[in-house]
């Protein structure tokens, strides 16, 4: 099956400096993003202008994608809308490290894309900043109600001397 982003650069190619706008919205399962974050379903849209150089070709424009996940502190569901703008090269002879190879008369933007909103999807969103998570002992949702756990801070590595401290605490007082 084709790329439903594979498009035609002859024109492009024959003069430096011709440009060319690339506007779709592609449905998300043909991206094969193999990450849950990404809503099912959903389109991805892709806003780009391709522009001829003597060496390649400029792509830059925006690209937005719908996400889901849960916020890292309390885990509520999350969403939002991803949104990074672009700017990739494409050459025949590739002289960048960075760029991305022209096959022929065509200029595949699915992997770039790809790429670019897995890149734009945050890992680990928090609902708000001051987000006080869950209880780690209760495991209860301290955004929605406080927990009568004690919130002391112990370090085991510290258990030893803190039992002598129990064993000298005893004897001083009998």
């Amino acid at each position: 099956m084709a790329s439903p982003l594979l498009i035609n650069i002859a024109e492009l190619l024959r003069r430096a400096g011709s440009i060319r706008d690339v506007d779709r919205q592609i449905d998300a399962s043909e991206f094969d993003f193999a990450d849950s974050r990404i809503v099912d379903g959903s389109k991805i849209d892709v806003a780009l202008t391709l522009e001829a150089l003597t060496d390649g070709i400029v792509v830059h424009g925006t690209l937005q994608a719908d996400w889901r996940c849960e916020c890292r502190r309390c885990l509520r569901p999350l969403s939002g809308r991803a949104e990074v703008e672009v700017q990739e090269l494409y050459q025949a002879v590739i002289s960048d490290p960075d760029a991305y190879p022209i096959t022929g008369e065509q200029l595949d933007l699915l992997e770039m894309t790809r790429e670019n909103v897995l890149l734009s999807v945050p890992l680990a969103p928090l609902c708000r900043a001051d987000c006080p998570g869950l209880c780690p002992q209760c495991g209860a949702d301290l955004q929605s109600a406080p927990c009568s756990c004690s919130r002391e801070v112990r370090d085991e590595r510290w258990a030893a001397l803190d039992a002598l401290k129990a064993d000298e605490t005893q004897s001083g007082t009998e």
